[in-house]
C-alpha cells in the first residue's frame, strides 16, 4: 500500500507532462507564431535591464564593463540625501494621483452617459469629436493651452467679460495652479480615447437585462445603477489597478511643455529630474539608480493595489 501511495504523485506529474507535450505538439504552429512577439518582448523589456547595473557603478562612457568602477549603493544613497528628490516625488505623486482619479472617473462616467443618447447620429458626434485630442502631439496641445490660458487668450478675455477679474491673470506663471492644469490638459486630450474600452464593456450587457428592468419600471438612473455600473465592475477594476501601477511612470511630456521656471517647484517630476540631473548632467549612474527607484515603487503600488482589491472584490490581475 505504501508503495502504491508512493508512486501515485509520480504517475499524476507524468500523466501532466505528457498531456503538456501533447498540447505544444498539437498548437506547435500558434507556438512558432508566437516566437517573434516573444523575441521583441525580451529584447526591448528584458534585454536593457542589463543597463541596471549602471546604478552600481561610476559609470564613465568609453571603458569597458569590467573597467567601470563598483560603487553599491552609492547612488541609491545620494538619491535619498537630496532634498530636490522629495520635493520631485511630491509633485509626480500629486499630478499622479489627481490624473488618476480625474482620468479614471470621468472616462467611466463619459461612457455611461454617451452610451444612454438615443439618437445615432449625435452619439457619434460625439464620440468623434472627444477621440480627436488624442491624436494630437503634446508639442501642438500644449501650444493651444499655452494661447488659450494667455493674458490676451479666450480664458482671461471671457472672465473679463463677466467682470469676474478686471485685469488679466497669468495661469502659466502660478505654481499652485499648474497640477490643475496639467491633470485638466490630460483629461481633454485623453478622456474620450481612454472611455473606449468602458463602452465597449457597456455594449457586452445583454439588452434583455434592460428590457426586463424597464418593465418592471426601473427608471433609467436605476438601470445605471443595477445594471451597468455592476455589469462593467470587473473591467473598472482591473483599469484602476493597472492605472495606480502607472502612478510614478506619468511621463515628462506635459510637464516640460507647459512648465517654466516660474513653476518649476511645482512642474519638475522624476522623468524630469532623470533628464536633467541624470542624463543632461553626465551622472548616468545617478539617473539609472532613478529610474531603478521609480520602477520599485511603481511594482509595490500594483502589487499592493492588487493584494487590496483582491481582498476586497475576489478580483485579480495578477
Amino acid at each position: 500500500m505504501k508503495t502504491e501511495t508512493s508512486l501515485q504523485p509520480l504517475s499524476q506529474v507524468s500523466r501532466t507532462k505528457r498531456s503538456l507535450w501533447r498540447t505544444m505538439i498539437e498548437q506547435r504552429y500558434l507556438f512558432l507564431m508566437s516566437l517573434p512577439f516573444v523575441a521583441l518582448v525580451f529584447v526591448f523589456n528584458y534585454l536593457p535591464l542589463w543597463g541596471w547595473t549602471m546604478a552600481f557603478q561610476s559609470f564613465k562612457p568609453g571603458l569597458d564593463f569590467s573597467e567601470q568602477d563598483w560603487v553599491g549603493m552609492k547612488n541609491f544613497i545620494a538619491i535619498f540625501q537630496e532634498p530636490q528628490f522629495y520635493l520631485v516625488l511630491r509633485n509626480t505623486l500629486a499630478m499622479s494621483f489627481m490624473a488618476l482619479i480625474a482620468g479614471y472617473t470621468v472616462p467611466v462616467l463619459f461612457a455611461i452617459l454617451l452610451n444612454e443618447i438615443r439618437f445615432a447620429f449625435f452619439k457619434r458626434s460625439i464620440q468623434t469629436i472627444s477621440y480627436l485630442p488624442h491624436f494630437v502631439s503634446w508639442v501642438v496641445a500644449a501650444g493651444i493651452i499655452t494661447k488659450i490660458l494667455s493674458v490676451d487668450g479666450v480664458v482671461n478675455e471671457l472672465l473679463m467679460w463677466l467682470n469676474i477679474t478686471d485685469k488679466p491673470i497669468q495661469f502659466m506663471a502660478k505654481g499652485e495652479w499648474f497640477w490643475v492644469i496639467v491633470t485638466l490638459s490630460d483629461l481633454w486630450k485623453e478622456m474620450g480615447w481612454n472611455s473606449i474600452i468602458f463602452l465597449a464593456a457597456i455594449a457586452g450587457i445583454d439588452p434583455e437585462l434592460y428590457e426586463a428592468a424597464t418593465v418592471d419600471g426601473a427608471s433609467r438612473f436605476r438601470r445605471i445603477w443595477h445594471i451597468t455600473l455592476p455589469g462593467i465592475r470587473s473591467t473598472m477594476m482591473v483599469m484602476l489597478i493597472l492605472s495606480i501601477g502607472w502612478l510614478t511612470s506619468i511621463g515628462f511630456e506635459k510637464q516640460y511643455l507647459l512648465g517654466n521656471s516660474l513653476v518649476l517647484d511645482y512642474s519638475e517630476v522624476l522623468d524630469l529630474y532623470v533628464l536633467n540631473y541624470g542624463i543632461g548632467m553626465g551622472r548616468f549612474s545617478f539617473g539609472t539608480a532613478l529610474g531603478i527607484v521609480n520602477s520599485m515603487v511603481a511594482i509595490t503600488l500594483l502589487l499592493l493595489s492588487n493584494w487590496i482589491f483582491k481582498r476586497i472584490t475576489k478580483e485579480s490581475v495578477i
